[in-house]
Parts: structure tokens; sequence; C-alpha cells
């Protein structure tokens, strides 16, 4: 639903931090692109460039700064999360631990030191499926601690739906949650930047629930932003978080919005988008453009680059948590950036925008832009130490609550992971509780969002799992529910995995013990599953029989593409998925006997 203005308090708070900025009327984006040989000049202030007479200062270079799903991040992300790769000159490659916001605000305050014109934008999903220190708090901590970093505006995400419109209108202006009330005694005030949503209309009003742009302006220096997310948002949101919204296409919003900051004399235009791609390395400084087969970028991005408006000047991206700093033609065959910077606050992008004062507009030769990592060898921010130190203090009572004992690291990631395979038998253990017919459980990796990890975090001593890393691996709190399937119903859901909008990025289930197949990745389609190998406790499955499956309940919704899943039958719902895992890793463990890592091969794999 459409926001409300923010309090006056939050006002004169903006207004505080903004001396230089002006918001015009309403757009986002951020990202910078292209370094190419035609450059205008230096583009520094006060210099003359060009061959058409005298212009005092015509090229301006603004800096922008950008980042996206961070994810309440706030405290720095365990194991391969909080990791990236960074490719050496001898073609190696090398790890660095990266991430945190107490090492983000200083990196961000050293990169703007110097610039006179800087902006810093992101591109969504700055909340929702949290840590503990923000998710328990409905991630107020993230938005002040953005407001902190002083992010001038962003995109909304499909994260940014997980609570509803309403809850989003509250992180935009502010008060206390209509539940859980004011936390410490203190009044959230809301966002300083605004959110825009420029696809997100209410199916009431026809018209965006947030601002669909912005502008940025110091001095006669204008820059628009749009925001958008990825229009199959609905499909990986509950429906409950997307009731009475509809996410229309991202290009016509954009291109619709353009012609408006047009009309309006904005000729500078930066798109964010919260829909990413695909890198062909995961070396955060990969070069993208380099030539060669297999390099470069795919995914969805790649379409919606190549018929955004060239009246766009660049693209900032996310949603896929991949690094790349790319180019990418435009409808009139001009080169033109996009960018992403990972996830987590492990990267920010640093472009440079040669502001042309004579057309408005950008001069996109003269464009650069490169990823930066959040390394942590350098001073903590004081404020966010503060921030950080100010919101555990409240969820430790609850965080700290040991909930089971690991003998290894338990990872996340692969076509099956270690940590799928747990959370299915945790939550085939609850189907059982509930109803002991239950056969299986299925659960999807998007879901999963940390490892857990052995080494100790907090003080908590090493294997030690404590409720806060139980909540960092899945913050959603989806109900775990039992439903009927036909066994020709559950091999269409296996197949579904790598059909319809699973094709192009398949969605692997992660299984619960007993159920085994093959996925042959060297076929295409529905093939990729090969029916004959699908069995349970070694038998194969009956197309007319009836199986009682547990998953949650977002998957029993049909989300993720797996609309099989929503046509179950005798439901009942159990307790929350969390729950469910602590109470599995309660039963089966324990400082003496800690849990090993499942082995991951439930799940045949042909490549």
């Amino acid at each position: 639903m459409p926001a409300t203005s923010p309090a006056p308090v939050h006002q004169e708070r903006r207004r505080r931090r903004t001396n230089r900025l002006v918001a015009l009327a309403a757009g986002v984006a951020t990202v910078g692109a292209l370094a190419a040989a035609t450059v205008p000049g230096s583009a520094s202030a006060g210099e003359n460039h060009g061959g058409g007479g005298h212009w005092p200062g015509r090229y301006q270079d603004v800096q922008l700064l950008s980042f996206n799903d961070l994810h309440g991040n706030l405290e720095p992300p365990a194991g391969s999360s909080g990791r990236v790769t960074e490719h050496q000159h001898d073609g190696t490659t090398k790890t660095i631990d990266a991430g945190g916001v107490e090492y983000l605000a200083t990196h961000l305050r050293q990169a703007r030191e110097g610039e006179k014109y800087s902006i810093t934008a992101a591109g969504g999903d700055m909340v929702g499926a949290s840590p503990l220190i923000s998710g328990l708090f409905h991630d107020e901590p993230t938005i002040e601690a953005l407001n902190k970093l002083d992010l001038d505006v962003t995109s909304v995400g499909n994260h940014e739906f997980d609570e509803g419109a309403k809850e989003l209108a509250r992180l935009q202006n502010g008060g206390c949650h209509p539940k859980d009330g004011c936390y410490g005694n203190q009044k959230f005030t809301g966002a300083d930047f605004p959110y825009l949503a420029a696809n997100v209309l209410d199916e009431k009003t026809k018209k965006p629930i947030l601002k669909p742009y912005w502008v940025w302006k110091k001095k006669d220096v204008k820059v628009g932003f749009i925001g958008v997310t990825l229009e199959g948002t609905p499909d990986i949101v509950s429906a409950e978080g997307v009731k009475g919204l509809s996410f229309k296409d991202e290009v016509e919003t954009i291109n619709k919005y353009a012609k408006v900051l047009q009309k309006q004399g904005v000729k500078s235009i930066v798109a964010l988008i919260h829909e990413g791609g695909f890198p062909a390395s995961t070396s955060y400084n990969y070069d993208c453009d380099a030539p060669g087969a297999g390099d470069g970028v795919s995914g969805p991005i790649v379409d919606i680059a190549k018929n955004v408006t060239p009246q766009v000047d660049a693209l900032v991206t996310g949603h896929t948590h991949s690094a790349y700093v790319c180019t990418i033609d435009d409808p009139a065959g001009k080169p033109r950036m996009v960018t992403s910077a990972a996830s987590f606050g492990r990267l920010y992008t640093d472009t440079t925008l040669t502001y042309d004062r004579r057309t408005g507009d950008i001069a996109r030769t003269a464009v650069k832009s490169a990823n930066h990592v959040v390394t942590r060898d350098v001073p903590k921010a004081p404020d966010m130490t503060e921030l950080i130190s100010k919101w555990n203090t409240l969820a430790a009572p609850i965080g700290n609550r040991a909930i089971g004992h690991i003998s290894g690291d338990i990872g996340n990631t692969g076509t099956e992971s270690p940590l799928g395979d747990l959370i299915a038998d945790a939550q085939l253990a609850h189907g059982k509780q509930l109803d002991p017919e239950t056969d299986l459980a299925l659960m999807n990796p998007g879901g999963i969002r940390a490892p857990l990890t052995y080494a100790a975090k907090a003080g908590e001593g090493d294997g030690v799992v404590t409720y806060a890393e139980g909540f960092t691996v899945q913050p959603f709190a989806n109900t775990v529910n039992l439903q009927d399937f036909t066994g020709a119903q559950l091999i269409q859901v296996l197949k579904e995995q790598v059909t319809g909008p699973n094709a192009a990025a398949p969605k692997v289930l992660q299984v619960s013990s007993g159920l085994t197949y093959t996925l042959d990745l060297t076929k295409s389609g529905a093939d990729r599953v090969v029916t004959d190998s699908i069995k349970l406790d070694g038998k194969a499955i009956d197309p007319a029989a009836t199986y009682r499956v547990a998953t949650n309940s977002f998957l029993a919704g049909g989300g993720d593409g797996f609309p099989t899943l929503g046509q179950g039958t005798n439901d009942v719902v159990g307790a929350d998925d969390l729950t469910a895992l602590e109470q599995y890793l309660t039963a089966n463990s324990s400082a003496a006997n800690p849990l090993a890592p499942p082995k991951a091969d439930r799940i045949a794999i042909v490549k």
C-alpha cells in the first residue's frame, strides 16, 4: 500500500545529514560503466574539455558507491558466506575474509574522502533472511546501520516483502512494530533513504507502493535513479508477503520512468535492478569483458540490459549474489556498464560517472567501475561497533542458548549440501512426530541462508550450535507442513527442479534420508531427473501410491517454481522450521557425541 509521509522528526534528521542532496522527485539506481579510449578529459571541476568552444568545468566526476543483498549481515558472515575469491596475476586464486558493517562503513567513508560529488546506492535485499541480531528485531538494526552508512537510495528486493507491504512501509517511514512494539524503549524512526519500487503496484490503486524514482542533485548536477525488483518476486516470496500487490515487467517499467525523468530535464539516469546474472568466474575481479568462449555473464540481467532504453546510463543489479563488472550493449548497440557487488556486504562497487554539464547526460565513454573487497584489516567504525553491541545485548538472552553440537563444519553449498540433508532429516523427524506415516521431507536450497561452522563464533565453544546460529541458517519462520501426494505427483515435483521457471537455473531440493535418485546434467529438460532411479528406502516410487511429504510452508504454497507442491491434500501444520531443527539437534547430539556432517550422497550427479 502507499507509503505515508515521514514523521517531522524523521524529516528534520534527514535534512541534517543531506546537505549534499536534494530529492527532486523519486528515483534510484547505481552503477558505472566503461573505460574507453575516447575519454573527454580528466573530468575535474573547473576544466575545459570538448571541441565546441569554452565551457568552464563542463565535465564533473560523480562517484557512485553501490552494494546489494546485504540481508541484515551486520556482523561478519560465517564460513564461505564471509569470503570472496580473488583472481591473481599468475592465474591462481585466493580467498579473502570479507564483510561486516564495521568494516563496510570504514571502506565507504575512506572511498568518499576527497570526493565532492558522491552518491551511495543499493540494489535491494538490504533486509530479510537476516541473522538473529537483525531478524529478531524485524530488521530495525539494519535500517539504523544503513542510515549511519549514509545510504542515499535503494531499490526494493524480493526479501523486502518477506513480512508484507505494510511492514516495508514501516521500515521506510518509522514507527514501532504493531505486534512486538518498540525495542530498547526507543521509537524506530525509519529509513533516511528512499526505497524505490517502480514496478510494485497496489492492485487496487494501480500505483507504485513506494516512490518509483528519485533524483540526486548537487549544485547543477542531477542524477536520476529508478528502482525495480524482479517481476518474478511472487514466485519466491510467501503468498501473504505479496498479497494485494502486482509486479510488472522490469524493462517496461524502467523505460516508462526514464521518459518521465527526461521530461523533467534529468538526462543522467541509473537503474537499480534487483535481478542479476551469473558470471563465468566466481572471482570478484574477473574480467567480464575478456574475449573467449564461455566468458562474460549470463542469466536474466542480460536480456534486461539489452532492452532497457539507452537513456539509462548504468545498471546496478543484485539478487544472484554474484560479483561482476560487465559491459552489455544497449538497444542502440553502445556498451553500458552492468555491476553487482556479490552479497552480505563483502564487496562494494566504485563507479565514476562523468557528468557533462552541457548536455546534462553521462559521458559513457569515460565511465569507470570496479568492485572492491570489504577487507577486515581496516579499523572498525566505532559507531557501528556501538550499534552491534546495543542490539547484541538485547538478543543475547535468546541467541546464546546452545541447541546442539557438531563435529565439523556443515556446509550449505553444492547441488546437494550436507546442511540441506540435515535440515530435510530434521523436518522428516518433526513430520513423524505429527504423523508417524510421514515418508519423506523436501527442503528448498534458497531457504538455507548460511552454514553451521565448527569454530566458536562468540565464546560458546567449538562445535556448539547456538540458537543465533540456527536462526541465521533458517530465519524465515516457515512452518513444517505435511501433505499427501501421489507417486506421480512426487516424480513431477522432482522434475520441476529443472523445468519451467527452474529450467535455466535449477533449484535442486534437498532430500531426507531414504530418498535417492540420479540427476543427469548432461541431458536437458525433465529428462535430467532419471525417473527410474527415484527410490524411497530402496523401492521404486509407485505412481499410484500415496506418500506423506513434509515441506516448509513456502514450498507447500507452491513457492520457488514448484506448483505441484501447492496441490497436496490432507494438510497438517506443525511448528516452525527452526524449532524442528533445534529439536533434531538436541535429540541427536551432545557435547560428548556431536553430530557428524551428513555425506550429501543421496542425489547421484552425472555431469
